[in-house]
């Protein structure tokens, strides 16, 4: 198996990625064949499982505008994986120049190609770390030079929750990151759920079991159970709902127009009083 150029040295390409299958998904280069056959083998179960992604995706960019918009100008973007077009620097920077951001995620090759982006960019920057750890983060030089968590932060937390088992304590830790943000900070957030999929239960559990086998158990919460995310926070308006509901970019926005597929799982932004 070839080792592309700007693969780190010290991974094992034969082992699949969260990260690197989510790359995939969006039509990104930054993957193996190990995870193309992972992407493959879970679509065989969930054909749309890329539209879902991209309307992850979009979701994002919208809910970082938002936060923009807001005067929020520090970004915690915790399991933020690969950085395709569009990214929450290029959004946040845009809407607001001298935006800070920090992505934060566990995945070597993430971690790098984050670095390679973001070469020259004194306003962003990439910290190797787990989400099940938040002092790790909050404590991190880094996070500590770019984000300054007396002023209020739009925490990211996309497409990442689902990945947090039960045991590992998914809401200890939102709570404790809650905690360290000051007043008026905003939680981005998407989950992965059953509901909203356009197959019943027992169909998707095949994907599922795709990426309980690769050793990265998808945790498909119920609408109630991510709900309790924000606790301590108050919801904006639409509240918790399928990713391409929240705050559609046109006032023309159609859900017919929509590919079933976006609808699976749910989106929100809370902001802590």
């Amino acid at each position: 198996m070839e080792r592309p150029a700007w693969a780190p040295r010290n991974i094992d390409i034969s082992v699949p990625s969260v990260a690197r299958i989510y790359d995939f998904y969006l039509g990104g280069s930054h993957n193996f064949e190990a995870d193309r056959e992972a992407a493959r083998k879970a679509m065989e179960f969930a054909p749309g499982l890329p539209k879902t992604m991209q309307a992850n995706r979009a979701f994002l960019r919208r809910a970082v505008r938002f936060a923009a918009d807001e005067g929020i100008t520090q970004f915690l973007d915790i399991g933020s994986g690969i950085p395709t077009f569009g990214n929450v620097h290029e959004v946040a920077q845009s809407a607001r120049p001298g935006a800070r951001v920090v992505y934060v995620d566990h995945d070597p090759v993430a971690v790098a190609h984050s670095q390679a982006v973001l070469e020259g960019n004194p306003d962003a920057g990439v910290v190797a770390a787990d989400l099940r750890k938040p002092q790790e983060i909050l404590s991190n030089a880094e996070v500590q030079g770019l984000i300054d968590l007396n002023r209020p932060v739009a925490l990211l937390l996309v497409a990442i929750l689902h990945f947090v088992e039960d045991a590992d304590d998914p809401y200890g830790a939102v709570a404790e990151l809650r905690d360290a943000l000051a007043p008026g900070s905003l939680l981005v957030l998407t989950h992965a759920s059953y509901e909203g999929m356009p197959l019943p239960p027992e169909r998707a559990e095949g994907a599922v079991d795709v990426y309980k086998d690769i050793r990265n158990p998808l945790i498909m919460r119920s609408r109630e159970e991510i709900a309790r995310f924000f606790e301590g926070y108050d919801m904006v308006e639409p509240g918790l709902v399928s990713p391409p509901r929240w705050r559609p970019d046109s006032a023309t926005w159609n859900p017919d127009d929509e590919d079933p597929w976006a609808f699976a799982g749910f989106a929100g932004v809370g902001r802590s009083a």
